[in-house]
């Protein structure tokens, strides 16, 4: 048996061919996603685009000819000798590439991936730690569900308790002559000795009959049927609290390190969530909601109270985020500066009022590059954090100080709680 498979590509492309290149350029693709997303904003990040990969990893598998000997005659060469390196076009003698508005550049090659390759590609072998669903709400797919009744349909979705209501109510009505009432009366002429009695009573009788027979038990118009009719949906919620400290010794390359794992965090909940809500915490000694705009470029001063973000991230949820509702992960960065005297009130915020309806909860300690060693004493916060999880509070946390570490650590972390999930009993 033969099998031919004739439907169209979708856009009038090759999808296998499309699909075949992906598989062989993975790790080039791969990179070239991951430096896209870097000058994108959070939300911005789940969209397609454009990406350009070099053409040196684009060697594609060929059969060569092997042994024998081939002699090649160049004409009018007078510039190379046997062993020299032959430049490519737009380069100079040297091998290196032209300054720009000099000639062809690098060849790159360039395509678009739709917002499923994008996602796949950025998010590939990552596993999400909790996928809990809690009450679903935020219709987005379409679902079958009852809508009353019609007049015609299968005759699988008869629907018999509201077809014989129907039909008694219309028989009372129209006062069709009930069963009991016939048979008192055919006992009655047969007891009636009286003939002229007994003509009115087979008169009467044969009314009531006439009468039964022209109203039916069950008539076609009251024959109802199920309706069925397709709705909205629901598919679970999520909400993705970014909380980070703002005060001055926070730079902007410990910002960037934090904005990338916010990133990451927001496109891989995007995955399992039809509805993702971001609110952005930002904090010195006082706490407030603000703006992505805000959140990583707004201007602050003063001290560092970290209470202060746990206390405002409580609130909001107390009053519009339910737990019941929603399901609550939270991400927080900071260089690890927190006031001594806030440690106590910290922990019991976190301990008491996050963490409980909390389905994810991830500390993120940024640094300067090449900022931490394994003889560096362990900042305040990471000392609490460290104290909390060891007497069994349900937190992760990771230290970076390099971009190049951030993508790593969300994996290692990402990765090893969907293990423990999936071994768990």
């Amino acid at each position: 048996m033969h099998i031919v498979d004739r439907r169209l590509n979708p856009g009038s492309k090759s999808l296998e061919n499309r699909q075949r290149f992906l598989r062989r350029a993975k790790a080039l693709v791969q990179g070239a996603v991951k430096k896209s997303s870097q000058d994108r904003d959070i939300k911005d990040v789940m969209e397609g685009g454009e990406v350009s990969i070099p053409l040196d990893g684009m060697n594609e598998p060929r059969f060569r000819r092997e042994g024998g000997t081939r002699d090649m005659v160049l004409p009018g060469n007078k510039k190379f000798i046997e062993g020299d390196i032959l430049p490519r076009s737009g380069e100079k003698s040297g091998g290196r590439p032209r300054d720009p508005g000099e000639g062809d550049g690098e060849d790159a090659f360039r395509f678009v991936l739709s917002r499923d390759e994008f996602v796949d590609l950025f998010l590939d072998d990552l596993e999400l730690p909790d996928l809990a669903k809690r009450k679903l709400a935020e219709a987005e797919s379409e679902g079958i569900q009852r809508a009353g009744y019609t007049t015609s349909g299968s005759p699988a979705n008869i629907s018999v308790s509201r077809t014989v209501s129907r039909a008694l109510a219309r028989r009372v009505a129209l006062r069709r002559p009930r069963l009991e009432t016939i048979l008192q009366l055919e006992a009655e002429i047969a007891e009636s000795d009286d003939e002229a009695h007994r003509a009115e009573l087979m008169a009467q009788l044969e009314a009531l009959k006439a009468k039964a027979r022209r109203i039916p038990f069950i008539d076609p118009i009251d024959i109802r049927y199920r309706r069925f009719e397709n709705v909205p949906k629901p598919v679970a919620q999520a909400v993705m609290f970014c909380l980070m400290d703002v005060s001055g010794s926070m730079s902007e390359h410990m910002k960037d390190l934090a904005k990338r794992f916010y990133m990451l965090l927001y496109v891989f909940l995007k995955r399992r969530y039809r509805h993702v809500e971001i609110v952005f915490i930002r904090h010195t000694d006082r706490a407030e909601e603000v703006d992505e705009e805000t959140f990583f470029r707004g201007p602050a001063s003063g001290g560092t109270l970290v209470s202060s973000a746990l206390q405002a991230m409580h609130d909001i949820v107390r009053s519009r985020f339910r737990p019941a509702d929603w399901n609550i992960y939270a991400a927080q960065a900071s260089d690890g500066d927190n006031s001594i005297s806030d440690g106590e009130v910290a922990g019991r915020l976190l301990t008491d009022m996050i963490l409980p309806v909390s389905q994810f909860f991830a500390y993120l300690e940024v640094g300067e590059t090449g900022g931490y060693t394994f003889d560096m004493p362990d900042s305040a916060l990471w000392s609490l954090y460290a104290r909390l999880r060891a007497s069994g509070a349900p937190l992760s946390m990771r230290k970076v100080s390099e971009r190049s570490e951030i993508f790593p650590v969300f994996h290692d972390l990402f990765h090893r709680r969907g293990k423990q999930e999936k071994t768990a009993p």
